[in-house]
């Protein structure tokens, strides 16, 4: 896998405990918030079972910083940020490229980034499959790719679909329904 030693760090944030993973390339996996920091290392583990627990260089230090601002609700644009995923399809790794120009508070639809990669609209599926596979949740922010119609989707990370509504929500983006109008005008 990659090129080198992956070592990794556990660490809380307002959202709960997120995991990272690094090699010498740059970042490798990322874990989103669990309620404990066991669990999400174990999730995190289950990925790369050869990672050691490790001091991030300043790059990943950053990157950690900026997941805490983010699970604070503050904008925090991941596209910076470099990234190994060597291990990954050609395909998929062009759609990890499309889906992190997907800024904060923005979002796409699966066919929407099949069809900027000049596929079909049965891609869509395949968007779908890379999105469900993202090793790098969060810094690539499959969480801002919904299904057709603005429907939420799936979300493969810890919470489901609720967690990828929660991360809209913190960016200002309302997947709810509108309230029903009032019906009454309580003379």
């Amino acid at each position: 896998m990659g090129q080198s030693a992956q070592h990794y760090l556990i660490f809380e944030t307002a959202g709960g405990y997120c995991g990272i993973a690094w090699n010498a390339v740059g970042i490798t996996r990322f874990q989103l918030p669990t309620r404990s920091a066991e669990a999400t290392e174990r999730n995190l583990l289950r990925r790369i079972p050869d990672a050691m627990p490790g001091t991030p260089p300043v790059e990943i230090s950053e990157a950690v910083a900026a997941v805490k601002r983010y699970f604070e609700g503050e904008a925090v644009d991941f596209s910076g940020f470099a990234l190994d995923l060597s291990d990954q399809d050609a395909f998929f790794r062009q759609v990890y490229e499309a889906a992190r120009q997907v800024g904060w508070g923005h979002t796409t639809t699966y066919g929407t980034l099949a069809k900027q990669l000049g596929a079909g609209p049965e891609a869509a599926r395949d968007v779908g499959q890379a999105m469900a596979t993202n090793p790098v949740a969060l810094i690539i922010p499959c969480h801002r790719v919904l299904a057709a119609g603005g429907k939420v989707g799936g979300f493969s990370a810890p919470g489901g679909s609720t967690a990828k509504i929660r991360m809209l929500e913190l960016e200002g983006v309302n997947l709810a329904p509108p309230p029903p109008m009032q019906q009454s005008f309580g003379f």
